[in-house]
């Protein structure tokens, strides 16, 4: 059995066997004939059925979330449970949309499900991972066997009750438990899988890509960030610092598009530190059921132990330390917020996922080196721009290479295309691009 940890009070809440991937690819494929046999209609009505399963069970969802990975309940409520409830509801009115062939000269064009996914899954947002790639490749017609991560698999756990609840057929979704090796790599290597939807680490990402390409099999990947939130010299400075802050540490900083790299001009620098540190005094760190906490701990001993290497290295290469180092309670897998002031762009902190509550604010000259700074590490999967001239945050938006940019603290749009480029990966997730990914396409000439 592997033990799940409640990262609050590092006492085991749970544990789940280790699954046998043979078997539930198999329930898959005996599965999957009759669920792509299903008109659109009937297989949103199941969707519908799952859709209000959940949102009964939302609350009872969000304390599980909560208890399992950290998050803060309110924003286990909005976001953990929150997302996942949009994104099903995006995927019947698809399937409730229109639909036909699409035409190219003589041909007419098909989207068929690919057969069997492999969906594997990160601790930081269980549930709407999960959802985010169960949704959509079932509504394509396809059935699913998922791994979620041994850290917080609870919530999937819990799915899959739902799932039976709401009727859908027996093995259309399928749950393995285990460690990524070898239950990961063991799926994603199965000759039996047809596509591989994976959202983690970089490193895992690749060794997950090198295992489907034994068996020619379509791999989609949804990996690290170090997004830059760039802040032009005309731009509410105040405005932009605090919801960059809060973007940097929502789910204690556990948030792969998170704004940890805060670019901002050289005229500003001080002012910006100013206006953080006061923004980052105010995140409370604590109980995540308490209604004043802001920040829980971090998912794991494991990923404390990453982010307090980060911070120490961080303050080995130079950078200052202009907040941080409060206390935390001294039971759980805690670490204060920190903000680092005058960072130098090619260090460790400045390069590295870290995968915490730590801000880096550096300077830029002139927008040029702002967009150069902005893409000068490996990832590419989110981003902000700030000015007061939105014509021009776009163009400037334009510049960045990154698979999405909020511009002024736009809101996250659950049915937008969402995927990085370089190393944070390939294809996307959510709305009708979601959609297709799970699909393959036909053309029949006439």
């Amino acid at each position: 059995m592997i033990d799940v940890i409640n990262p609050a009070t590092e006492q085991v809440i749970g544990a789940v066997a280790p699954g046998d991937v043979d078997a539930a690819v198999s329930s898959a494929r005996a599965a999957q004939h009759a669920w792509a046999a299903l008109s659109r209609a009937e297989r949103a009505a199941h969707l519908r059925a799952l859709l209000e399963a959940m949102s009964a069970a939302a609350p009872e969802l969000a304390e599980l979330i909560s208890a399992e990975m950290g998050s803060p309940l309110p924003v286990a409520r909005k976001v953990q449970v929150g997302l996942p409830l949009a994104t099903v509801k995006s995927m019947i009115d698809l399937l409730e949309g229109p639909d036909g062939p699409g035409k190219v000269g003589n041909s007419e064009i098909y989207r068929e499900p690919v057969g069997v996914v492999g969906a594997i899954t990160p601790w930081n947002y269980p549930l709407h991972q999960t959802v985010a790639k169960v949704a959509p490749a079932l509504a394509a017609g396809n059935t699913v066997v998922h791994k979620p991560s041994e850290v917080a698999p609870l919530s999937a756990g819990r799915l899959a009750e739902l799932v039976r609840a709401a009727g859908i057929p027996d093995g259309v979704y399928n749950i393995v438990h285990g460690y990524g090796d070898p239950t990961g790599a063991r799926l994603a290597g199965h000759p039996g899988i047809d596509l591989v939807s994976f959202t983690g680490s970089t490193g895992a990402g690749r060794r997950v890509a090198a295992l489907a390409a034994a068996n020619v099999t379509r791999v989609s990947l949804e990996l690290g960030g170090k997004s830059a939130n760039v802040i032009l010299p005309d731009a509410d400075l105040a405005a932009a610092v605090k919801v960059g802050v809060g973007n940097c540490y929502l789910n204690s900083g556990q948030t792969c598009t998170a704004w940890t790299r805060m670019l901002v001009h050289e005229s500003r620098h001080d002012e910006a530190v100013e206006l953080a540190v006061a923004a980052a005094a105010k995140y409370t760190v604590g109980d995540p059921s308490d209604p004043a906490t802001r920040l829980g701990p971090l998912a794991s001993a494991a990923q404390r132990e990453r982010v307090l290497g980060y911070i120490e290295r961080g303050l080995a290469g130079g950078a200052t330390m202009a907040f941080g180092g409060g206390e935390v309670p001294s039971v759980g897998y805690y670490v204060a917020p920190v903000v680092f002031a005058g960072v130098d762009p090619g260090s460790v902190i400045a390069q590295e996922e870290i995968f915490g509550p730590v801000l880096s604010i550096i300077r830029y000259r002139d927008e040029d080196e702002a967009v150069r700074i902005a893409n000068s590490t490996p990832y590419g999967l989110a981003g902000a721009v700030w000015s007061v001239d939105r014509e021009h945050a776009v163009a400037v938006a334009r510049r960045l290479r990154t698979g999405q940019v909020d511009i002024n603290g736009g809101a996250f749009n659950p049915v937008a295309p969402f995927g990085g480029v370089g190393h944070s990966g390939y294809g996307r997730e959510l709305g009708a691009f979601g959609y297709e990914e799970f699909t393959s396409v036909k053309a029949i000439q006439l």
